[in-house]
């Protein structure tokens, strides 16, 4: 019985650590995009708001998150043996972690006024967690039931999809 809860409550904390994932870069697309406005006034107003919303974010939410699903997935691997699927998964985490981190090293940034990365480029690192969300569901829900190199080339079919719409996306903003 305690499986279960443990389980259902690491899956809950993952769904709010990707909401985190998902949003956070979102908010650092828009901060880019307003540090290099020409109206003083409109840029202090809109970074200073998307400074507040990036901080609640990530110190009320999303560290919150992906701490206890560190905790919890830590948990399950003491009850569950190891296998081939669940070491390809761990590294997929272990990606999503050092994701994560770079989302700190770049509010640290933007909260001191650098914005290293335009909105475009933003846009694209976007979609590093998206990947890594479609690899580990499947691996989970498949498991050993795919070829490696089957899930390698759906994960290179949707980074492409992923990157064509952003492009897609640009030339829109564009015109």
């Amino acid at each position: 019985m305690e499986l279960q809860y443990i389980k259902a409550v690491h899956i809950i904390f993952v769904i709010t650590w990707f909401a985190g994932l998902f949003y956070l870069p979102r908010l650092m697309v828009y901060a880019a995009e307003a540090s290099v406005l020409k109206d003083e006034t409109s840029r202090k107003i809109l970074l200073d708001q998307y400074q507040l919303m990036k901080k609640r974010l990530l110190y009320g939410i999303t560290w919150p998150s992906a701490i206890i699903t560190l905790f919890l997935g830590a948990r399950l691997l003491m009850i569950y043996p190891m296998s081939d699927w669940l070491w390809v998964k761990l590294a997929f985490v272990f990606l999503l972690y050092l994701y994560f981190f770079s989302l700190q090293r770049i509010f640290n940034q933007q909260a001191a006024g650098v914005f290293r990365y335009t909105g475009q480029q933003l846009r694209a690192w976007n979609e590093v967690p998206t990947i890594i969300l479609f690899a580990v569901v499947f691996l989970v829900v498949l498991k050993n039931t795919v070829s490696f190199l089957w899930g390698l080339l759906g994960l290179l079919v949707l980074m492409v999809v992923l990157m064509t719409a952003i492009r897609i996306y640009k030339r829109m903003r564009r015109n």
